[in-house]
């Protein structure tokens, strides 16, 4: 039975990928804050000698806001973490996926292909540019095995509500809320469903390496998705939109899937009113 290292394990994605290398016969071992600071030298020594054969290195530090409060400790967490994840990878000869996020930015053309320029307007997104490029470091000098998924809005079934999707599900059936207010209706987002993401992620592990985008191709406006919970679950409020354009705002943005639907044989399967509609249920 292959064993699987999944970092981050109990996070969103990481609980979502654990049940499934379950299902699918694997042994997942799962690594989270509270097993250990994964950016402290060591911290993975006990697992060397576990027969682990592949790593998903999910942790790090992700909230934005954040990341201008306290910047040194997402460099440390996202880039020293996944420097000691590397390590792991070559003294035991693991292979890795990392996931990454968006790096791109506002867009200088759409749909965003994995060639666009990457740009850093944050210290999170900074934080992550850097260690992707560790990653790349690894490969080339170390022969680590590695492929690299930059994925967009993923969504699912206990989400936090401080994502949009889950935050719009709550404001539209919880009965003490009259009204739905939100910043600005207008941005479009290319939203993925976790179990597409998740289906990524395992095709990752065996088809050709490479960076690539996981999105659905197409994008949704704030608006349309609250008019599409409205849809779905019945109920109907009045949307107050404050219009209020944030500094940078992005108002189009969704991937060019190309590369990983060519490579890895990865198409998403779920639209975006049948996953609301798991999110729902």
């Amino acid at each position: 039975m292959n064993k699987i290292l999944v970092t981050g394990s109990n996070g969103f994605i990481g609980k979502f990928l654990v049940k499934k290398l379950s299902e699918l016969g694997f042994d997942p071992i799962g690594f989270d804050i509270a097993d250990g600071d994964i950016a402290e030298e060591g911290t993975l020594t006990n697992l060397e000698m576990k027969g682990i054969t592949y790593v998903f290195h999910l942790a790090g530090k992700t909230f934005i806001p954040e990341s201008w409060a306290h910047p040194f400790s997402f460099y440390h967490t996202n880039v020293m973490g996944t420097a000691n994840v590397l390590e792991f990878c070559r003294k035991t000869g693991a292979g890795l996926t990392y996931i990454s996020s968006y790096l791109y930015g506002k867009p200088d053309y759409l749909p965003v292909d994995e060639a666009h320029t990457v740009k850093s307007y944050n210290p999170y997104s900074h934080s992550k540019v850097m260690a992707e490029e560790i990653c790349r470091y690894y490969r080339d000098q170390f022969n680590v095995t590695i492929s690299i998924l930059r994925p967009f809005n993923v969504y699912g079934p206990g989400q936090s509500q401080q994502f949009l999707i889950p935050e719009l599900i709550h404001k539209v059936l919880d009965p003490e809320i009259p009204f739905i207010e939100v910043m600005d209706v207008r941005p479009k987002r290319d939203f993925i469903f976790i179990d597409d993401f998740i289906e990524a992620l395992f095709l990752s592990m065996e088809g050709p390496r490479g960076i690539y985008n996981i999105g659905s191709g197409s994008s949704v406006s704030v608006e349309e998705v609250i008019q599409g919970i409205m849809n779905i679950t019945g109920k109907t409020k009045p949307i107050q939109n404050k219009g209020l354009e944030r500094p940078n705002e992005i108002f189009d943005l969704y991937a060019d899937i190309t590369k990983i639907s060519r490579d890895l044989k990865w198409k998403p399967k779920t639209s975006i009113q049948e996953g609301i509609k798991k999110c729902i249920n």
